[in-house]
């Protein structure tokens, strides 16, 4: 796009049911923001990620940070695609040189739910489904005799291993966002408050990139970004840089606008078993709330 509003933008995926849903989603978006003006049809340019190749093997063993998003941003780099969707959780904090994070839509439920069992219905020494060491941490510290397992898979292969004739879990963690965009909170046994599991940095909202010097597509990319939304993920954004900037680390962050303040309240845990360390900060500059919480947890 080198200038007004396109016609045409192609949308990076990876090619998932809910990554596509996503995709289409900010394409539906993008169809009715302008469809008074020149008007936009997206096309989906499906991308394979080393998160999606590797299905068998632990995230953190292949490296983490990134795993299912930088094949992504390379096709926009690259020029075959105008811009990048994400699941914002996914995103390292750092965005790649030549890249903008443009446009954050209204965010969805950031929180956790239980799939096959309550909290207080998993036995003793159950077994629970999960590649997050957030999560692990999490229920550690609210479960003690919880076992924990890998969990890999696209949305319908996880809900079959723990709803499915061979369950193999007493119980798995998911995000409400996921369940809910899929039509599956069928599946849902528990929603975990925020207060009880503070969620994964940005879980529940989208997060689009385009080039940084293609002026037409930010522009674009405008009229569908939700400032409140945009405001609280760049938050905790901020406080995941500054305690590390893996998306594969025990810490979650969770900002809402309040007036003209974010109230940002984050956790970090030393690893699953350790006590967790919780902070509430607010403010008016997003970035500085999150690296103010990062000094206050460390």
């Amino acid at each position: 796009m080198s200038s007004g509003v396109a016609a045409s933008i192609r949308i990076a995926t990876r090619g998932s049911r809910l990554a596509r849903w996503q995709a289409e989603h900010v394409g539906q978006l993008l169809r009715d923001a302008h469809a008074d003006g020149l008007g936009i049809e997206p096309e989906l340019v499906v991308v394979s990620t080393t998160g999606d190749v590797q299905r068998d093997v632990p995230i953190h063993a292949l490296g983490g940070t990134g795993v299912f998003v930088k094949e992504v941003q390379q096709a926009v780099l690259d020029g075959r695609a105008d811009i990048a969707v994400h699941s914002a959780k996914d995103l390292p904090s750092d965005t790649p040189a030549g890249l903008l994070l443009a446009c954050v839509p209204e965010r969805g439920d950031a929180r956790d739910a239980l799939v096959g069992a309550r909290l207080d219905e998993i036995p003793h020494g159950g077994t629970v489904g999960t590649g997050s060491v957030r999560r692990r941490a999490q229920l550690a510290a609210l479960r003690p005799d919880l076992v924990f397992a890998e969990l890999r898979g696209n949305i319908e292969t996880r809900l079959e291993r723990v709803l499915g004739p061979e369950r193999h879990y007493d119980a798995i963690v998911m995000a409400v966002a996921a369940l809910q965009r899929l039509e599956r909170t069928d599946a849902i046994a528990e929603i975990i408050a925020i207060d009880t599991m503070v969620p994964q940095i940005a879980q529940g909202a989208l997060a689009i990139e385009c080039r940084a010097d293609d002026d037409a597509t930010r522009v674009a990319l405008a009229a569908i970004d939700h400032p409140a939304s945009h405001r609280c993920v760049t938050a905790e954004r901020a406080f995941l840089a500054a305690v590390g900037g893996g998306c594969d680390l025990p810490v979650a962050a969770h900002a809402v606008v309040e007036g003209s303040k974010i109230v940002l309240v984050a956790e970090q845990f030393d690893g699953v078993g350790a006590p967790a360390r919780r902070v509430r900060v607010e403010g008016t500059d997003p970035e500085t709330v999150g690296r103010d919480a990062a000094q206050s947890a460390t």
